[in-house]
C-alpha cells in the first residue's frame, strides 16, 4: 500500500486499534492453478480475523511476529486455493468519510475521502479440522461478545459448534509487516481540518462520528504522539 508521509501511522498501537475494531478483514492471495488449467484467482474473501489469545509481548511497529486467528468455509474456493506457506494480504478498514468542499469555504478546492486502513501481509498456517478449528472459532466468539455483543455463554452451543467444525476451514497467519494509512486532512490548514472534524461530527452516520474522534484524537504533524484513542 503506497502510504504518503503525512498519512502514515503515528504508531503500531494506531494499527492494532483499527484490527481490533474492525476485525472484519479482506483476505487476499494469489492462486497457482494447476498446469494447463486457466487461472483461478487472485482470491478474496471477508472474513473475521483475531488476534491469537495465546500471543504474548508487545505488538512491533509493523505489527511483525504477530499471530494472528481467522475462518473461512471450506466449500469456499479459496479454502481449496490455500496451501500452508501460502503469503497473504489481510486488509482491516477502519472508520471513513466523504469530505465535501464546501467545508473548505476556499476556491477552488477538490472533494476528497477520509479514510483508515491497515494492510497486513504474513504467512498462512492450516489448522487441524477438529480441536484446533473448534478453539479458533471458539475464540473468535469471546473476542467479539467482549468487544461487540452482550456477554453470550457459549457453553450450551459447544455440540453444535462440533457439529460445525468439519464444515469450517481455520487458519493461523504469522504476519511478517504491516503498513497503515490514516488519511484524515492532514495536508490541510489547521482551522480547515477543524471544519472537516466538526462537519463529521455532526452527521448522523456512525461512521462519520468515528472519523471524526479519530481526527480529534490524532496529533497535528509536528505533536508529540500519543497512541490510540481509548
Amino acid at each position: 500500500m503506497f502510504v504518503p508521509n503525512q498519512y502514515r501511522e503515528p504508531n503500531g498501537s494506531w494499527m492494532v486499534d483499527v484490527i481490533r475494531k474492525n476485525p472484519l478483514a479482506l483476505m487476499a492471495t494469489n492462486s497457482s492453478p494447476a498446469e494447463g488449467s486457466p487461472p483461478a484467482g487472485p482470491f478474496a474473501t471477508h472474513l473475521p480475523v483475531i488476534p491469537d489469545p495465546q500471543m504474548t509481548g508487545e505488538w512491533a511497529d509493523d505489527l511483525s511476529g504477530t499471530t494472528l486467528l481467522g475462518h473461512m468455509n471450506r466449500a469456499n474456493p479459496h479454502w481449496a486455493a490455500l496451501e500452508t506457506g501460502s503469503v497473504v494480504l489481510l486488509v482491516f478498514t477502519g472508520p471513513h468519510g466523504y469530505v465535501s468542499p464546501t467545508v473548505y469555504e476556499m476556491t477552488p478546492a477538490a472533494p476528497t475521502w477520509n479514510f483508515t486502513s491497515v494492510h497486513v501481509h504474513g504467512v498462512l498456517e492450516k489448522l487441524d479440522p477438529g480441536e484446533e478449528t473448534l478453539e479458533v472459532v471458539q475464540s473468535t466468539v469471546r473476542a467479539f461478545e467482549g468487544e461487540f455483543g452482550t456477554g453470550w455463554d457459549m457453553s450450551e452451543s459447544i455440540g453444535y459448534f462440533h457439529k460445525l467444525a468439519p464444515a469450517v476451514g481455520a487458519f493461523r497467519v504469522r504476519v511478517s509487516g504491516a503498513d497503515g494509512m490514516f488519511k484524515l486532512s492532514q495536508e490541510q490548514a489547521p482551522e480547515v481540518r477543524d471544519r472537516v472534524q466538526q462537519s463529521f461530527a455532526g452527521r448522523e452516520s456512525s461512521r462519520h462520528r468515528e472519523t471524526a474522534e479519530l481526527m480529534s484524537a490524532l496529533p497535528c504533524p509536528h505533536a508529540a504522539l500519543s497512541g490510540p484513542p481509548a
